[in-house]
């Protein structure tokens, strides 16, 4: 079916705003337009409003994420509206006003699309709106900002009432072009889209150079000694060896990935005197503490504190923020309130080094980052004009714990297996290592591709979608500074690491006459020597972050089967093998699980039978290379050919959740090779 053409100009009017953040935060806001269409059962026209649904992002915003609705039956609500204390009853009336199958569910903010009388509305978040909404004298701000063009509208929370407050206020100021939400945003219209979005942009921008040419200086304060930022090299040092330690502290209720940022303007904030009453104050807009809490967590130390240091009052910190917060719910919680949700802190900022944001996945984490940005922002506008003043504590619960929220939360599907971990294989640019990466992502983990060829590692993590998904590192794991540098950098971009594949190596098929040292040094530093570097590395991880974790190797047939012409290679893999046992016995009391996977034959897509491999072990058996996967297969019990994905089948079932307790195991993935059989 044709797009209605009110419907496709809403959409391309919202993706211009949303792709300049200045205009609007992530998935904040929501614009409408309204125009006529026909009833499928009576043929004759009728009036809708195509508004942004619950969710989505205006700049990536589709036609399955708006809402069509009747604007008749809408606006009839009113006449049967039960009042501000049963108004959240409204949401679900919104369905039995929606025209067609199909779209988005309505959101909370339909109402003031609805019931404004004019054409094309947009509701925003700009930063430099919301520090007009949260100044101390916002009111007068406006005022003298726009005069009578923008209207203050003081905090109400989201709902219908709002919608009948904004139509209320269009209606007696008809010069208006839209108004500023006290602690919450702004609300524009007009006649037409390109006159509803002239409208908004004009609001942003008066505002922005409002608070430029009118604003202090310094609205942070002076520079506090000791709290300026570190140089770039030596903060990122620093935030890679936190990170682990802080994804813990915000992992104690449920796990968490993190995101850091060392951006120029909180850098700024956390150097200046005003930091510790402004983060006190948290956020205001709602949008803003749904991902962010109320308040961060901040590190009340300077930014050459030493390291050991930091780490102890981090968690005195946490335990205080954890206490606090317990105890914020406690005041506000009645009988009708939903359980506590968890009390970790989700932003946690370390003057010199940068903030370090968290949530149920990278892209949640990252946008949390983002709103506390947009939060500094706002509080420096506000500061810069008046002094910063969000709405009160008791209405930031009511948004955080309000029911049409939990219910939204009840709509979400369920986390994936590995939903929330972290995870580092090796080799991972070819063959096995990047089929284990494809599954791993699968099932929810986020990766880092680490391999030798960088081109490798880039495909691979471009393939997997990116860097809200995976990020490649080039790694040599014979080199303790290059596997030291690979897990800063796992560190820095997903708060640490939970689950390592040890999966990178070469395979040398020589008689023992022809080995040379050099081949047995090579393929045992690559293999048994960088699967213990990388193994004691990972381990160094999760020992700071305290969330246990899984190491798994993958070893092989060859490990418990002597072969033909494979001294340095099968030598190399029982090394693997009993790395396996010995790590497994140790590191144990620690939740860490250490396990193996004994491939064998796998040919298609392997990056070392390609290098060689291949062609050595057809010639040792006397067959051709491109019938070498058919030669493997037939030996076997099942008659099958092992493909990369069989393996990467079984490191997910060692770490899916399934074999929580197992540990020290060896899962062959052979098609049968009675001589392996593992006694």
């Amino acid at each position: 079916m044709a797009q209605h053409p009110t419907a496709a100009e809403l959409l391309a009017r919202s993706h211009r705003l949303g792709a300049d953040p200045r205009n609007t935060n992530f998935a904040g806001g929501n614009t409408s337009a309204k125009g006529t269409g026909t009833d499928p059962v009576t043929g004759t026209d009728v009036a809708l409003m195509w508004v942004k649904g619950s969710g989505g992002d205006l700049g990536t915003l589709t036609a399955e994420g708006l809402a069509a609705l009747r604007l008749d039956r809408l606006r009839a609500l009113t006449a049967v509206y039960p009042g501000i204390e049963r108004e959240d009853e409204m949401v679900a009336a919104f369905d039995y006003c929606l025209h067609g199958k199909g779209g988005a569910a309505p959101s909370i903010d339909t109402a003031m699309h609805g019931l404004v009388d004019a054409a094309h509305v947009d509701h925003l978040h700009p930063d430099s709106g919301i520090a007009l909404a949260c100044a101390a004298d916002g009111e007068a701000l406006t005022k003298e900002c726009f005069g009578e063009r923008v209207v203050w509208v003081p905090w109400r929370r989201p709902g219908f009432q709002l919608g009948l407050d904004i139509a209320a206020v269009k209606k007696a100021h008809p010069q208006a072009i839209g108004c500023v939400l006290g602690g919450h945003g702004i609300t524009a219209w007009g006649a037409t889209s390109e006159e509803c979005e002239r409208n908004s942009l004009d609001i942003i921008r008066t505002a922005e150079t409002f608070l430029a040419e009118r604003g202090t200086p310094e609205p942070f304060g002076p520079v506090l000694a000791g709290y300026e930022p570190l140089p770039e090299a030596e903060r990122r040092v620093r935030a890679a060896a936190l990170a682990p330690v802080i994804r813990g502290l915000a992992s104690h209720d449920r796990a968490q990935v993190g995101h850091f940022t060392d951006a120029g303007p909180v850098l700024d904030f956390l150097s200046r005197s005003e930091h510790p009453r402004l983060a006190a104050l948290g956020t205001s807009c709602p949008d803003h503490f749904l991902r962010t809490k109320i308040r961060p967590l901040v590190l009340d130390l300077p930014a050459g504190a030493g390291l050991d240091g930091a780490v102890d009052r981090l968690k005195e910190l946490h335990r205080e923020y954890r206490e606090e917060y317990r105890a914020y719910y406690e005041r506000h919680a009645d009988e009708h309130t939903p359980p506590m949700r968890g009390a970790d802190p989700a932003i946690v900022l370390v003057p010199g080094v940068g903030m370090f944001s968290f949530g149920k996945d990278k892209q949640t984490a990252r946008v949390a980052g983002e709103f506390y940005l947009n939060a500094v922002h706002v509080m420096r506008g506000a500061e810069a004009v008046s002094s910063y003043a969000p709405i009160e504590e008791s209405e930031k619960f009511r948004i955080e714990y309000w029911e049409l929220e939990e219910a939204k939360l009840r709509r979400m599907p369920r986390p994936r297996p590995l939903a929330a971990r972290i995870a580092l294989v090796t080799g991972a640019g070819s063959g096995i290592g990047r089929a284990i990466a494809h599954r791993l992502v699968a099932e929810g983990a986020c990766v880092v591709v680490a391999d030798r060829s960088r081109t490798g590692a880039e495909t691979v993590a471009a393939e997997l979608g990116g860097p809200d998904h995976a990020v490649p590192v080039t790694v040599d794991v014979t080199s303790e500074e290059q596997i030291t540098e690979a897990f800063a950098a796992a560190h820095l971009a997903f708060g640490g690491v939970d689950l390592v594949v040890n999966n990178a190596g070469i395979s040398i098929s020589k008689p023992l006459l022809e080995t040379s040292a050099k081949d047995w040094d090579l393929q045992h530093d690559i293999m048994a020597r960088g699967s213990f570097l990388v193994s004691r590395e990972a381990v160094r991880t999760m020992t700071a972050q305290r969330l246990g974790g899984d190491i798994v190797y993958i070893a092989s047939k060859n490990g418990v089967f002597a072969g033909p012409n494979n001294i340095a290679y099968g030598a190399t893999k029982a090394d693997q093998a009993h790395q396996v046992r010995l790590l497994a016995a140790e590191v144990g009391e620690h939740g860490i699980r250490v396990n193996g996977v004994n491939p064998d034959g796998v040919v298609r897509g392997s990056g070392i039978f390609a290098g060689g491999w291949g062609a050595q072990r057809a010639a040792v058996y006397g067959v051709e290379e491109a019938e070498l996967g058919a030669f493997y297969a037939g030996r076997t019990l099942l008659k099958r050919e092992v493909l990369p994905e069989h393996v990467a089948n079984a490191v997910f079932a060692l770490t899916g959740g399934d074999l929580s307790h197992t540990t020290g195991l060896h899962i062959p993935v052979d098609a049968g090779v009675a001589a392996a059989f593992l006694r």
